[in-house]
């Protein structure tokens, strides 16, 4: 449970001074930060403002008014009722948070919401808060073991203070939801510890006939799923020292390798398998940065490290279904389905394939953020870093004038997915076929001859065979017989 939260000062005290320039009576957005368990404590490291949707509305504004309840013919004033309160789209507040956090790297994470308005219009819309509280934890979950708690900042501006509420995600949706936490200002990011991580992996996954997994996406889920198993088990080496049981280490910048465990030949497991029609071909390397706190175990490093590399791998599959899905939403209802999905490498169904396929995921390109933090987005192979300036202004609220050289591309090649059939792959001795019958067989030219040829080999191969096992024997009956005598 988080007892106390700490949040970065000068990044706050900037988004007050904007909130309060701007006049405006509501506003809702993200938390970004860290909670950390070893710790009990709460770090937020900024507040992101959820864009306007896609109409040109706001994602909150505030319904209601202050009604006087000043009687006729009465001498006397009486105070004035306020009744208002917040609506909130709760799906669009979500949306922003799902995309988010595709771009935060291992150790930075959506914590929670914040709200900017009056007193009464959050005591107004406890519910609301709270319903937009969980769609944000549903849409961004921090890891796979998810922490039940998130945040809810509000900001108030009549009076103007900061408070800070823990809300249980296991809890009913009721006032009791909320319940209220320590909250200061401090300097948090200079506290930051960095740590990077460069994966390679290479993947043969095989596709059995009888497998429920038909699409090549649903074959990639799978790989992704493997490789979190794989980094489950592995080691970790941080500066050169194995990872045990350590406190954290000091300097700025960590190197960290994993060590994986030896694992199965998949392609030799396929090959003894009866009815396999192809092997996907999944490799390439992931850059993995990590932030956490420097009074926080290494140990929680090499963790976040380790969920970076399957988050940001899911958020290229992610990526390419979402294109996937404008592209169909963009073609006319009444054109067939399938000649639309058949445009789409993702979407083919791997049973029916006859000829190799390539699918190249987005390259991870890394953006200075705060302090000395990268931020990550995801580029296709047709695009350049020129679209990083508007999903950073869009999504994380930067300004519009970034320095492109100040962008780290570390994933030279993006990452590459192949799908062939499974004797274009498979290792000729592993599975009996000679280099001469693959030849013959890809040009669809196996003649009488040289099946008769082969066949005349064997023969002989094998009376070769009993010539020299009859020899052996007869030797051995004739060194006997002189040892007898």
């Amino acid at each position: 449970m988080v007892k106390a939260v700490v949040a970065e000062e000068s990044r706050l005290t900037i988004v007050e001074d904007r909130l309060a320039q701007s006049a405006i009576p509501s506003e809702i957005g993200l938390v970004i930060g860290r909670l950390s368990s070893p710790l009990d404590r709460g770090f937020v490291f900024d507040l992101i403002p959820t864009p306007p949707n896609d109409a040109g509305e706001a994602a909150c504004s505030l319904v209601g008014a202050i009604k006087d309840d000043k009687k006729k013919g009465s001498k006397g004033k009486s105070p004035a009722v306020d009744s208002s309160s917040l609506v909130i789209d709760n799906d669009w507040v979500a949306e922003h948070a799902r995309q988010v956090r595709r771009m935060l790297p291992g150790g930075v994470k959506v914590i929670g919401v914040y709200v900017w308005a009056s007193e009464t219009a959050v005591k107004n819309s406890t519910l609301m808060l709270c319903q937009a509280v969980k769609a944000v934890a549903e849409a961004a979950p921090l890891s796979v073991i998810d922490s039940e708690e998130r945040l809810l900042v509000h900001i108030c501006y009549s009076p103007r203070r900061w408070t800070c509420r823990n809300f249980f995600l296991t809890s009913n949706l009721t006032s009791n939801s909320l319940r209220p936490s320590d909250f200061k200002m401090g300097r948090v990011l200079t506290s930051l510890q960095t740590y990077k991580c460069i994966y390679n992996f290479d993947m043969r996954l095989p596709v059995s006939r009888a497998s429920n997994v038909q699409r090549l996406i649903d074959v990639i889920r799978n790989g992704i799923s493997i490789q979190a198993d794989v980094l489950k088990d592995a080691k970790a080496m941080i500066d050169g020292n194995l990872v045990v049981s350590a406190p954290s280490t000091l300097g700025d910048l960590h190197e960290i390798e994993l060590l994986l465990p030896f694992l199965k030949n998949t392609s030799l497991e396929a090959c003894r398998q009866k009815e396999v029609d192809g092997i996907v071909v999944f490799r390439g390397s992931v850059c993995s940065f990590a932030y956490l706190n420097s009074k926080e175990p290494v140990s929680e490093a090499v963790t976040e490290i380790k969920g970076d590399i399957i988050t940001s791998l899911q958020s290229r599959l992610d990526i390419i279904c979402d294109e996937v899905d404008a592209d169909k939403e963009a073609h006319d209802v009444h054109e067939d389905a399938n000649e639309v999905a058949s445009e789409h490498v993702s979407q083919l169904f791997l049973h029916s394939l006859r000829k190799q396929c390539n699918l190249s995921f987005p390259r991870r390109v890394f953006v200075p953020w705060l302090a000395d933090m990268y931020i990550c987005d995801y580029l296709q192979p047709s695009e350049t870093t020129a679209v990083l300036k508007e999903h950073c202004t869009e999504l994380m609220s930067m300004e519009a004038s970034m320095d492109m050289t100040t962008v780290l591309e570390p994933e030279k090649e993006a990452l590459s997915l192949s799908a062939e059939s499974f004797w274009d792959v498979a290792v000729p001795f592993q599975c009996g076929e000679t280099s001469l019958e693959k030849k013959n067989r890809d040009d669809g030219t196996i003649t009488g001859s040289n099946a008769t040829s082969s066949s005349k080999s064997s023969g002989i191969n094998i009376m070769m065979a009993v010539f020299v096992l009859i020899l052996a024997v007869i030797i051995g009956f004739v060194f006997l017989f002189m040892m007898g005598s």
